[in-house]
């Protein structure tokens, strides 16, 4: 089993939990973080039990982002140090994309720059009604680079041209109107509303699941006709799945 020093991991009920755990340091990112990170997904991805994974972080944050040994570290190195930096965070965004399960941000409190991030390469972002979001990087002459792939599949053009360049940090009501996040709850039920909505994810067939979210994120660069040609071979091969001739039966059944 891995030593984890800077998250936690646990599966429960077919919910694999990944927590960034430095809370004294609002849960900041650095490679190793990254690095744990991409092995807790991979490893939720490899456990069959596994249906659905939450990411959230310990304390009264998500995360707010690198932090200042790694912005130190970034302003010092090299302009090949910094390009290999860079690609280790990208790729944990495309093993997020690329994962199997559903992924849900559960984000109490700030997620901010690279932090925010972390939650919308998530397929699904629940926020507590006091969660603050914002990718602020341009107050320090810095920008949100990787994270546009995903932002702008999100939102709107204008709306992620807003966040990008005036760095503000909006409230979970804001971000919602946005369509950057999925659900607000009251911060009283956050936890026990995270737990019921991952558990009724949880709850569907697996294999349906992971076909429809490899089809959603591979459509993005294909063509009308491609996408629907795409659709009918998929559309064909989760009919010859078991999950899908046992839920037929039920429904035929009722």
């Amino acid at each position: 089993m891995p030593d984890y020093q800077k998250l936690l991991y646990s599966v429960e009920q077919a919910v694999a939990r990944i927590t960034l755990n430095r809370p004294d340091k609002r849960n900041a990112l650095d490679d190793q973080i990254i690095n744990e990170m991409k092995h807790a997904l991979d490893r939720a991805a490899r456990d069959e039990s596994v249906r659905v994974v939450v990411v959230t972080g310990a304390g009264t944050d998500f995360s707010s982002g690198a932090d200042l040994a790694a912005l130190r570290k970034i302003s010092e190195a090299s302009v090949t140090e910094n390009v290999a930096n860079a690609r280790n965070f990208a790729e944990m965004f495309v093993a997020m994309r690329r994962h199997p399960r559903p992924i849900i941000a559960a984000v109490r409190g700030r997620a901010l720059a690279g932090g925010c991030g972390v939650a919308t390469a998530c397929d699904i972002i629940l926020a507590a009604e006091s969660a603050q979001f914002g990718y602020p990087e341009v107050n320090i002459g810095f920008i949100p680079a990787m994270v546009m792939a995903i932002l702008r599949r999100n939102i709107s053009e204008k709306r992620a041209f807003e966040l990008i360049t005036r760095g503000e940090v909006i409230t979970s009501r804001a971000a919602f109107e946005i369509g950057l996040i999925n659900r607000v709850f009251s911060d009283d039920e956050f936890d026990a509303k995270v737990e019921a909505y991952a558990n009724q994810l949880a709850s569907k067939s697996a294999s349906a699941m992971s076909l429809a979210k490899n089809l959603l994120y591979h459509m993005d660069a294909m063509s009308f006709e491609a996408a629907l040609e795409a659709g009918a071979q998929l559309n064909a091969i989760t009919r010859m799945t078991e999950d899908c001739k046992r839920g037929v039966e039920r429904f035929l059944k009722k």
